[in-house]
């Protein structure tokens, strides 16, 4: 077994258990493994990932990137517990264990190879139920070192966007924004750009240092457009009707048979939720399953009457379609359109977690908004998405979000940006992750980052500012 460690920190609560009563004790002992859950997850999702697409991250950049700038309280439990990277003989991750406690086994983040990633144990799992079975030896290696490229990405330490000229050129737009352009204290890894053009697509494409093409980065909630799209393929085979239930609820005569997979897919179920945007720690970070964490939530209005933005509904909308998965799994999916460097997470049971949880490229997200500009066909012209599923999908028939952006079907619409075509629509996720996907000008635009809490990237600026720039070309 090849284990890498971190010096380790005391395991002892931070706050004195004098000065604590039963239920603070329980809160902060629960942060704590939902901390050593996220750094597992993080550390594995990240590393084992980009080796599978042949570059390096070391944990010294997952912790620079991935597991700093992440919500309280969690930001401060992180950097001191200990963790190993533990290797299969042939160096491959086996699993990733992060110490967290005295009297419970570390936190387990199991690796099982290219189709489904990692998946995160459930708290109390022991370290050798990662890989029961799997031979492993234990010798010393050292971490190799972090590599990565950058391609002429202009000056990052000032933190502000240049002073534009009259009409920037594309470059310069997507210089600026990994140069901290776009959003005060916003860390953009990724910028890439398609086009159009006499010579077929062209593409731009800048990336920090320690970042490539073939790195990949999770994809937070731009997940839930990926999961729509899924599930539009399962339409596409006829294992799947969107107008029909999603089979949520215990019985026939259960008030929540009435939600069908369109009203998941909108937002619009009426099922209750405990936080805005439906925080689910649980499943992501603390080893609960899909069917524990997702389903079981009640109604509190009619099915398609209200908007409420919830990972519990993507999570419900790809349980209706799990038995598609046997014969046709996101990795083939993938493989069809060219995402050769994305993969789909599962939790621990085998249930796709696809609101959040798949790590990715800036290309392979171009090439999944091209998809969609293509009408939902490959370039041989084979049809994978049903007609008329990009006009579905950026429609906003259901009820909608207040803000600045509309909501469709698994994916945000830019229909009220101004300088923006109204037909603009696009995948958005935590942390900075956004596919936008322009039909009316043959645009694709990426941007990947690590955006810390309360920093903010201006997608609808950046689009604006990519569009007129190649307006000018």
């Amino acid at each position: 077994m090849i284990r890498t460690a971190l010096a380790a920190a005391t395991l002892l609560l931070a706050v004195p258990a004098t000065s604590q009563n039963q239920q603070q004790r329980l809160d902060a002992r629960y942060d704590r493994t939902l901390a050593a859950g996220y750094k597992a997850l993080m550390l594995c999702g990240a590393i084992a990932n980009a080796e599978a697409n042949g570059v390096i991250r070391s944990p010294e950049s997952v912790a620079q990137w991935e597991l700093t700038g992440i919500q309280a309280p969690l930001d401060a439990i992180i950097p001191d517990l200990p963790f190993e990277i533990v290797r299969r003989p042939t160096g491959q991750i086996a699993h990733v264990a992060v110490h967290w406690a005295e009297d419970l086994p570390a936190r387990v983040a199991a690796y099982s190879g290219t189709q489904t990633g990692c998946a995160i144990l459930p708290i109390g799992a022991p370290e050798n139920g990662g890989n029961p079975g799997q031979p492993v030896t234990r010798a010393e290696r050292p971490a190799p070192p972090a590599r990565g490229k950058i391609i002429d990405a202009g000056d990052q330490r000032t933190g502000r966007k240049p002073v534009a000229r009259q009409i920037p050129s594309v470059d310069r737009v997507q210089k600026a924004a990994l140069a901290g352009g776009y959003g005060e204290g916003s860390r953009t890894t990724a910028v890439l750009v398609s086009r159009a053009s006499p010579g077929g697509r062209r593409s731009s494409a800048f990336f920090a240092p320690g970042f490539d093409d073939k790195t990949p980065q999770r994809t937070w909630s731009v997940a839930k457009s990926i999961a729509a799209t899924l599930v539009g393929a399962a339409v596409f085979r006829g294992e799947a009707d969107v107008s029909a239930s999603a089979g949520l609820g215990g019985a026939v005569a259960d008030p929540r048979r009435a939600i069908t997979i369109d009203h998941l897919l909108r937002m619009g179920s009426g099922r209750y939720s405990d936080t805005p945007g439906n925080r689910t720690d649980p499943l992501y970070w603390g080893g609960a399953t899909v069917e524990e964490v997702a389903l079981d939530w009640p109604l509190i209005a009619a099915p398609g009457s209200t908007y409420r933005y919830a990972n519990n509904d993507t999570l419900a909308a790809v349980a209706a379609i799990k038995p598609s998965f046997a014969a046709h799994p996101p990795a083939e999916f993938f493989a069809k359109i060219g995402m050769n460097r994305t993969v789909a997470e599962t939790d621990w049971q085998g249930n796709y977690i696809l609101s959040s949880q798949v790590w990715t490229t800036a290309g392979d997200l171009a090439k999944f908004g091209q998809l969609y500009l293509n009408d939902g066909k490959l370039p041989s012209g084979e049809r994978i998405l049903p007609e008329g599923w990009v006009k579905y999908v950026s429609t906003p028939s259901g009820p909608q979000p207040d803000g600045p952006f509309g909501y469709g079907a698994g994916f945000w619409l830019l229909n009220k940006s101004e300088g923006v075509p109204p037909d603009t629509f696009a995948a958005f996720g935590n942390r900075g992750q956004y596919v936008v996907i322009v039909p009316s000008r043959d645009v694709v635009i990426v941007r990947r980052g690590e955006d810390p809490v309360g920093a903010s990237f201006d997608i609808a600026a950046f689009t604006r500012d990519v569009l007129a720039a190649l307006g000018s070309e």
